[in-house]
């Protein structure tokens, strides 16, 4: 089977990324979702539950990475792609480099802590090992959105919450 994978493949998996995204909205926890897909099978998902887990290592990243290696039974997920909603940070670049990820793709970008070109990155650092294939911005303006509509959500919470000076 071929392992090129054309746009519409890029947007169909970054479909089922967005919906994990979704699944975390649900739970409250800061919407971000990954599929780890190989020979265009998804074998991996996950999304982000740190809050739930009370594991600051349970980005969605990680959780995608663990469900595809219990599914192979090898922690190499050599020639995998990860389609993830926003750009991944140090700790789950760090992982997808341990995995052998062949390809990255993710929707927004992570200004503030993204390492696949933002403020970092180590995904074609040549003093490492291995160097990982980056695609950018694809579904980015629905990655985008579901963020802004979490934290602005979380902003008018927290305001509500917070007693008046008068009280």
């Amino acid at each position: 089977m071929s392992s090129i994978f054309t746009l519409r493949d890029d947007l169909t998996w970054m479909t089922e990324a967005l919906r994990e995204a979704a699944q975390a909205e649900t739970e409250n926890e800061v919407p971000v979702g990954a599929i780890v897909v190989l020979n265009h099978t998804p074998i991996g998902r996950g999304h982000n539950s740190p809050i739930s887990l009370n594991d600051p290592t349970a980005h969605a990243e990680v959780q995608a990475l663990r469900a595809a290696s219990q599914h192979l039974g090898n922690y190499r997920l050599v020639g995998a792609t990860v389609y993830v909603t926003v750009e991944p940070c140090l700790m789950c670049m760090g992982a997808l480099l341990q995995a052998r990820i062949k390809r990255l793709v993710f929707g927004c970008a992570d200004p503030k802590a993204g390492a696949a070109g933002s403020l970092y990155d180590i995904s074609h650092d040549p003093r490492l090992n291995h160097q990982i294939e980056v695609t950018a911005g694809v579904r980015e303006e629905e990655s985008r959105a579901l963020l802004q509509r979490f934290f602005r959500r979380k902003r008018t919470e927290n305001n509500l919450e917070k007693p008046s000076p008068n009280s």
